[in-house]
């Protein structure tokens, strides 16, 4: 086994560190989650970290963080540490939840559920649902704590990987550190996770509401023997999120066609976005199709309801290659950055949603100034970018109506030209630290994620030249209301 220093390989994920943690007791996590609580109320919708904490002897704290879409006030109902009194995950509340990752590593060997409960005071039943959920991963080996941690955190950190723990450890036997640090998901309750063993638990994960309001077999294109077409409502994940792969189409789809062996994904589409989803039945065809997507060999069409028209034809762009919402594009080459098409093939007038339909399915209203006539275009994706037609759109000034994400963005650079720093009307930084400057502000005031809907479908997917072709249903903006 390799025993140089060790490296983070998860710093995406963990941001700051790990917590390293024997069972601590309770007044340790009212601290935290107070703590916490009070970061999540003054910072809707950002990336949270609260700060490592001390004040026991046996255990260092790396708190919680959260996506920007999980985060909401606490509920109005919460135990005595400030976060929500926890039952079962089910029923699916309304609402997601406030943030709340806990990073552990085991001190003493046991079965995985009976050591979160201990470790995080959260009762049996619940911790069983977050297994079940995928929600709660392990790695044999835990990451190098940040540099703000305390020197009591930095000595457990070693404790746990000195080179003569690790080479006791069987289990880690002719692994690398890195390879020693790659996550999987816990599977089971009773699965033993040995001393020195990092956990990362997701006890907000994500909810999918929606997914309990949709008839799935009405949604259900087409099935054969290798896979199923989906016409995928808005507000549901295709096959589930970091934390929470039991509320996804994959998953319910399934369960409606009576399948005994689950669905696979081989492609996306936004949480927000509706349309056809091809899921497979099989390992094989899942591999198959990411091949013809590879290949270049599967088209798909989407009706977009802009707030503004666009131009028929080609339109490109070049997408910052950063994992980071909202994506940033720009009209002029910039070296790596990803080459974005489309080709808008129509665009016609249609009326703006009416309250009523924006009402049943949560439209967001963002401001647009003039909310009477909107766009339908229809647009053939030459490239297969994240957001694609979403930051595009809106870079041409003609937003998808209700993106909270994209849509404020556009209006605000609409109205202060040069605010978006790649913009059509850029500005030229004199420095590299001050363009890093202007990027980290738009996107820290322009990321919110829409609750459910945004007027964007994926209405037709082929593949094969056409000799497999499906079409979904009528968009939720040509709903009639009875």
């Amino acid at each position: 086994m390799k025993m140089g220093s060790v490296t983070m390989s998860f710093a995406s994920i963990l941001a700051n560190g790990c917590r390293s943690i024997s069972p601590p007791p309770v007044t340790l996590v009212r601290t935290l989650a107070t703590t916490h609580v009070a970061l999540s109320k003054k910072h809707h919708n950002k990336h949270l970290v609260a700060a490592w904490s001390s004040g026991c002897s046996n255990i260092s704290a790396f708190a919680c963080e959260s996506s920007k879409s999980d985060v909401i006030h606490a509920a109005a109902t919460t135990s005595v540490n400030g976060y929500p009194e926890y039952h079962r995950l089910l029923p699916c509340p309304s609402d997601n939840g406030p943030p709340r990752i806990e990073h552990l590593v085991v001190s003493k060997g046991g079965p995985v559920q009976e050591y979160i409960c201990k470790a995080l005071d959260l009762p049996a039943l619940f911790v069983a649902d977050l297994i079940h959920f995928g929600a709660v991963y392990y790695a044999l080996v835990c990451p190098k704590p940040p540099p703000s941690a305390t020197e009591e955190q930095i000595r457990i950190f070693k404790e746990f990987t000195a080179p003569s723990v690790l080479r006791k450890r069987v289990s880690i036997k002719g692994k690398t550190i890195r390879e020693a640090q790659k996550t999987f998901r816990i599977t089971h309750v009773d699965q033993f996770v040995e001393a020195g063993t990092y956990l990362r638990v997701h006890v907000h994960p994500k909810r999918f509401p929606r997914c309990y309001e949709i008839d799935w077999k009405s949604r259900i294109i087409a099935v054969s023997e290798s896979y199923v077409v989906l016409d995928k409502p808005a507000g549901t994940s295709v096959g589930g999120t970091t934390d929470n792969i039991e509320e996804s189409c994959a998953t319910f789809a399934t369960r409606a066609l009576g399948f005994t062996t689950p669905l696979k994904t081989t492609h996306q589409i936004d949480n927000c976005t509706e349309g056809c989803v091809v899921l497979a039945r099989t390992k094989e065809y899942c591999s198959v199709f990411h091949g013809k997507i590879r290949e270049k060999k599967v088209k798909k069409l989407y009706l977009a309801l802009a707030a503004a028209p666009v131009p028929i034809g080609i339109i490109a762009h070049y997408m910052r290659p950063v994992n980071m919402a909202p994506r940033l594009i720009s009209e002029d080459f910039i070296k790596g950055w990803n080459l974005c098409q489309l080709e808008v093939l129509e665009c016609k007038e249609v009326p703006w949603p009416n309250a009523v339909i924006e009402k049943k399915y949560c439209v967001e209203d963002c401001g647009w100034p003039s909310q009477h006539i909107a766009y339908e275009c229809k647009i053939n994706l030459l490239t297969g970018r994240t957001h694609q037609i979403r930051a595009q759109l809106a870079a041409c000034s003609a937003p998808l109506v209700g993106d909270s994400m994209y849509l404020p963005a556009a209006i605000a650079e609409m109205r202060s030209p040069g605010l978006n720093p790649f913009g059509r009307y850029k500005q030229n930084y004199t420095s590299e630290t001050d363009e890093a400057k202007a990027v980290t502000e738009w996107i820290e005031q322009h990321g919110k994620e829409p609750n459910v809907v945004i007027g964007l479908q994926a209405c037709q997917i082929s593949w094969d030249d056409g000799e497999h072709m499906y079409e979904a249903g009528s968009p939720w903006w040509r709903c009639e209301i009875a």
